[in-house]
């Protein structure tokens, strides 16, 4: 399966730029996999697209200030984006590093008074390892020196104030992740108590978002990719949670592509949704077979990358071309600052 398939022609000016903050007006283009349907409409309306009994799957992951600009003792610059904590003691980070030829093992780094930085290891495909090291507890000062991880295509420099509010979901609570779920984006409390005075029950599990998540495939083949691995976290109250509701006949709504893969990655083919933690390197293309997702809220995502492919897996390849067809037609605002869609 050629990954040229899942390309498509976006104008520029429909890449969101800026947050337009948590507006229930977001669009929301619904797409129903029964009748090929499509209707244009609001989150403001996404309650009657839902119903009492459905359990809507959050993720949970908070969005850490990754991004970090420092320079060398010789005085060059330097830009690195933490990208997951190395198991052991101390604040060892993998990291991408900008320009990684030049940072070889023992590099000392500095970024800014409080946070310095040391290369322990030079790896390949601009990733090295970094340990840090910072006077007091290293998330305040990562809080005060790192910046949001602002996406690529967003081409504005450095993230603004506006950023650190708008980049988290209202259901962010565990620290980790390098990127938002950005379907969660769209939510705000008052929708959230909308959803659940009509019987919509909210279940949060976590993933927390990695680098793998949003880079483009650079293979030929769909086949020849291979994700990274995610931690992802679903408590048993979760589980049974989502087991009971479908018990009675309610619909698992996934919020994000990144909740669709840490659910299917803990049920069996039975359909059965266990609690438990781990890694997942679950791959999701057309041909794969969903096992307990009924519905996914979810944005408009990058040409050639694993999160269209998990959509049109979901939704068919056919069907969801369309859809980004008509949303560009539509003038909908494309990716994590943008619109979304709604497959059922």
């Amino acid at each position: 399966m050629l990954t040229t398939r899942f390309d498509y022609k976006l104008p520029r000016e429909l890449i969101a730029q800026y947050p337009t903050g948590r507006h229930p007006n977001s669009r929301l283009l619904v797409v129903k996999r029964a009748t090929r349907a499509m209707v244009h409409t609001s989150f403001a309306h996404l309650r009657d697209f839902l119903r009492p009994g459905d359990v809507l799957v959050v993720n949970d992951t908070k969005v850490i200030p990754a991004r970090l600009w420092g320079h060398k003792e010789t005085g060059g610059k330097i830009e690195v984006l933490l990208l997951k904590k190395v198991t052991g003691d101390g604040e060892i980070w993998e990291c991408l590093v900008k320009r990684n030829s030049r940072v070889p093992r023992g590099t000392m780094i500095e970024f800014g008074s409080d946070l310095k930085g040391v290369v322990v290891e030079h790896g390949a495909n601009g990733r090295s390892t970094i340990s840090f090291e910072c006077e007091g507890s290293f998330w305040d000062v990562l809080g005060r020196v790192g910046h949001v991880p602002l996406p690529p295509y967003i081409r504005r420099g450095r993230d603004q104030y506006a950023d650190r509010v708008w980049y988290q979901t209202i259901f962010a609570r565990y620290p980790g992740a390098v990127a938002a779920p950005t379907a969660g984006l769209h939510f705000t409390p008052e929708l959230r108590a909308e959803l659940e005075a009509k019987g919509v029950i909210i279940c949060p599990i976590t993933l927390h978002v990695g680098l793998g998540s949003f880079i483009p495939l650079r293979v030929t083949h769909v086949e020849d990719h291979a994700m990274e691995g995610e931690y992802y976290d679903i408590s048993i109250e979760a589980a049974e949670c989502m087991t009971r509701a479908r018990q009675k006949g309610g619909r698992v709504v996934a919020v994000g592509t990144t909740t669709v893969r840490a659910l299917e990655t803990v049920s069996d083919n039975s359909g059965q949704i266990h609690g438990r933690s781990g890694i997942t390197h679950l791959y999701i293309y057309p041909g794969y077979r969903f096992k307990v997702v009924d519905a996914l809220i979810t944005n408009f995502h990058l040409p050639r990358s694993s999160l269209i492919l998990l959509v049109a897996a979901f939704g068919s390849e056919h069907l969801i071309m369309s859809a980004y067809g008509e949303a560009i037609k539509k003038r909908y605002r494309f990716f994590s600052y943008g619109d979304g869609m709604l497959i059922m």
